[in-house]
C-alpha cells in the first residue's frame, strides 16, 4: 500500500471521528460512562499526529503501529479493543496485500482479536454487531461491493437498537438498554464507511 493511501486512511477516518465526536458522546452518555467520543476522537489524532512515520512502514506494520497507537492513548474499553482489532489485522496482513482475499483475512483476524480481548460475542449489543457481519461478507465475496459493506455495517447498528446489553457497562442497564443504538457500533459502522470513502476515492 502506497504512503499516500496509508495518510489518505488516517485523514478520512480521523475527520469522520471529529465530526461525529459529539454523537458519540451522547450515546454513550445514555447507556455507558460518556466518554466514548472523548476517547476516539484523542486516539485518532495522536494516530494523525504520528501519520507521516506510520506512512512509511508496509501496510501491515502500519496497522500495528496505529493500534498500539490506539491503545496507548485511549483509555476506556475502545482503546484496547480497537488497537487490539488492528494490531491482529496487521500481525495477519501479507507484506504486499495484493486481493481482497488477503483484506479479508486480515480482518477477520482482527475481528476475532476484539472478541477474544472483549471475551464477546454477536448479540450482546457490542461493535461486533457491525464487525461480524462485515467480516462474514469480505469473507464470502471474491471482489466485495464497496456499496454492500456500507449496508452490511448500517444494518449491523441499526440491530443494536433493539438489543439488550449483556457485556460492558451498558449491561448494568438491563431492559434500560433497549431503544438505543450502540456507541461502539456507531463508531465501528463511522469507520467502515470512512474506509470506503478512501476506496472510492472520495
Amino acid at each position: 500500500m502506497e504512503p499516500e493511501t496509508i495518510k489518505a486512511l488516517i485523514s478520512r477516518t480521523r475527520e469522520v471521528i471529529l465530526a461525529h465526536a459529539e454523537e458519540l458522546t451522547d450515546l454513550d452518555q445514555a447507556i455507558g460512562d460518556g466518554d466514548h467520543g472523548i476517547n476516539m476522537k484523542r486516539g485518532f489524532d495522536a494516530i494523525a499526529a504520528a501519520a507521516d512515520t506510520i506512512a512509511e512502514l508496509p501496510c501491515g506494520k502500519a496497522l500495528e503501529k496505529a493500534g498500539m497507537t490506539l491503545v496507548m492513548s485511549v483509555g476506556g474499553a475502545s482503546g484496547p479493543l480497537y488497537g487490539s482489532l488492528l494490531m491482529a489485522m496487521g500481525k495477519a496482513m501479507p507484506e504486499a496485500p495484493g486481493s481482497p482475499g488477503d483484506i479479508a483475512k486480515a480482518f477477520q483476524a482482527g475481528v476475532e482479536a476484539v472478541m477474544k480481548r472483549g471475551k464477546s460475542e454477536g448479540g450482546e449489543k457490542t461493535m461486533l454487531e457491525v464487525l461480524l457481519p462485515v467480516a462474514a461478507l469480505l469473507s464470502a465475496a471474491d471482489t466485495p461491493d464497496v456499496e454492500a459493506v456500507r449496508a452490511t455495517a448500517d444494518q449491523g447498528l441499526a440491530s443494536t437498537k433493539d438489543m439488550k446489553a449483556t457485556k460492558g457497562r451498558a449491561s448494568f442497564l438491563g431492559e434500560r438498554s433497549i431503544g438505543h443504538l450502540d456507541p461502539g457500533a456507531r463508531s465501528s459502522a463511522l469507520l467502515i464507511h470512512a474506509v470506503c470513502d478512501v476506496i472510492e476515492g472520495k
